[in-house]
């Protein structure tokens, strides 16, 4: 997968199978120099943005054919929303005193209404800012394609909200190829994801990082 990609990916160096004592498989890669990206650690966070985009459009353009599949291996991510219904709408229940229930309704309803209906593509399938590298405040390397799927990329577009905001977030989307519906959809999947660690509440980080997203998709709907 790697041509075609400016920036660096892991390298698989051995892979090994499943047994009595290790019960999982297991993978050793070529390590890779760098810093997990965080707000501090990024230099310009509108170039971060453009970088970011172009790796996601070289990946989309990269040949998908004979690429896995969405599923239950990869928690349905490139695959249809509404896999994730039933459990969004409960957290919408069970969060209707914290949030603003009219807003957060109307967005995963209008996500669901959109439909993927380009040719599949690749995706990373878990686009978070812990698995991104920087080497000197520049995006260097993205890592940890576990959930790598060929389908639609809109869940690959949820750092948008995650982590960039007013400026640095119109240089994402002007940057990233993909047209209106798919960044419907990836507003469905930020707010699964975020109404889900909010109600969850495993970490103070994971609240703060919820509480963030909620708060950018809805600046980002006015």
């Amino acid at each position: 997968m790697k041509a075609g990609l400016d920036l660096e990916i892991p390298v698989p160096l051995a892979l090994g199978k499943a047994c009595d004592s290790f019960p999982w498989p297991w993978s050793i890669y070529r390590w890779i120099e760098g810093e997990t990206a965080t707000i501090e650690g990024i230099g310009d966070l509108e170039l971060f943005a453009a970088d970011l985009a172009s790796f996601l459009n070289e990946l989309q353009r990269l040949d998908g054919t004979g690429g896995p599949e969405p599923g239950k291996d990869n928690f349905f991510r490139g695959g249809n929303l509404s896999i994730y219904d039933l459990e969004t709408r409960k957290c919408l229940d069970a969060l209707s005193e914290e949030i603003d229930g009219d807003w957060a309704g109307g967005v995963w309803k209008e996500a669901l209404t959109s439909r993927f209906r380009g040719e599949p593509v690749w995706l990373h399938g878990d686009m978070a800012t812990g698995n991104l590298l920087t080497r000197g405040g520049r995006l260097a390397a993205v890592i940890d394609f576990g959930l790598c799927a060929v389908g639609d990329p809109a869940c690959d577009l949820v750092l948008a909200w995650n982590l960039f905001e007013g400026r640095s977030l119109e240089v994402f989307r002007r940057n990233l190829r993909v047209d209106e519906s798919c960044w419907t959809r990836a507003k469905g999947w930020a707010l699964w994801k975020a109404l889900l660690m909010l109600l969850q509440r495993k970490s103070p980080e994971e609240v703060l990082q919820a509480e963030r997203t909620l708060a950018h998709l809805k600046a980002d709907s006015l």
